[in-house]
């Protein structure tokens, strides 16, 4: 039987495609770095390291977390963006990289474009924590005494860009009020303070507030998920007062652009597995966050909405990166 010479270069067209499937079916046959552009120890860290044990008990590989802090994590994710297309260099992707795609104005990168989203992990919400030196035991007696006293209110946040900043801008948007920005390093300097009374509000995560507020240390005015979270379920929701209000701290996974499609949708798939394991999302809840599971397109919905979302409030709140 003779092959003509089209035969051959359709044969050959194809060859690629088998051995990039191939190569998906394979993974991985070497360790992978999961790059965090967090410092350790924090949410972003701590949920990286869950996903990275599970990952390694499943597909047989080491996960190892990297942490690459600094610029607001962009350092760690052109790392990612520069990586080869492999599978083997990771991104935890965060409300931050929504925000920055607007708060910088020049990236060595275009993260929509650059990052493929892998799988969302977990979301959980900020509390509205207020120093017990404000008069106020709800949001809208705080807001009637912030609209009493204008740019009297120090607002801190862990950061210029951070997701407790975001929050607190979008809530300033939504509500007209005059708060004074006052900008941290770090999620940790900026709770001291207000537990200290040195300044009156923070929008914080959830866990690193949890215990002072039990202590009646500091005032839960509210959450600002869409819905009550189970760690504090008679705290209400900013929502239940300012219709249309919603902040969620979120991570997920992302590789660089170009990764095999057979690669992505088996880290789907184990994650996704992993997301339903009851022990996992012990852990999970531990952090009062709730799994994802989204499908890859599913996560590039969402990031593709927050980028939206973050960039009409760094605009209009004339947020800076420095």
């Amino acid at each position: 039987m003779r092959i003509s010479r089209r035969q051959c270069l359709r044969v050959a067209a194809g060859l690629p495609v088998f051995a990039r499937a191939a190569r998906a079916q394979a993974y991985p046959t070497r360790p992978v770095r999961i790059i965090v552009g967090f410092a350790p120890g924090g949410a972003a860290d701590i949920t990286a390291r869950l996903i990275a044990l599970w990952l390694t008990d499943q597909l047989g590989q080491q996960y190892i977390v990297e942490n690459r802090p600094g610029a607001g994590t962009n350092i760690g994710t052109e790392a990612v963006v520069n990586a080869p297309a492999d599978g083997y260099t990771l991104l935890l992707v965060s409300v931050a990289n929504t925000v920055n795609a607007t708060l910088y104005e020049k990236l060595n990168f275009d993260f929509l474009h650059d990052i493929v989203p892998v799988a969302g992990l977990v979301r959980g919400p900020l509390v509205m924590d207020l120093a017990l030196s404000v008069p106020a035991k709800s949001v809208p007696e705080f807001i009637a005494y912030a609209r009493a006293n204008p740019g009297k209110i120090n607002m801190a946040s862990a950061g210029n860009g951070t997701p407790s900043h975001m929050a607190g801008e979008l809530f300033k948007l939504s509500t007209g009020l005059d708060l004074v920005h006052v900008p941290y390093r770090g999620a940790a300097p900026a709770l001291t303070d207000v537990l200290a009374g040195q300044v009156q509000l923070l929008f914080d995560n959830l866990p690193t507030s949890l215990e002072h507020i039990h202590a009646d240390k500091l005032r839960a005015l509210a959450v600002t998920t869409a819905e009550r979270s189970p760690a504090l379920p008679d705290v209400p929701t900013v929502a239940e007062f300012v219709p249309g209000y919603e902040v969620s701290s979120w991570f997920g996974v992302g590789a660089p652009r170009g990764t095999a499609a057979g690669v992505i949708d088996k880290l789907n798939s184990t994650i996704n597995d992993g997301l339903a394991d009851p022990r996992l999302q012990s852990r999970i809840a531990e952090m009062a966050s709730v799994p994802m599971r989204l499908s890859p397109a599913q996560f590039a919905t969402l990031i593709v909405t927050e980028t939206a979302k973050w960039a009409r409030v760094v605009k209009l709140s004339g947020a800076r990166a420095d």
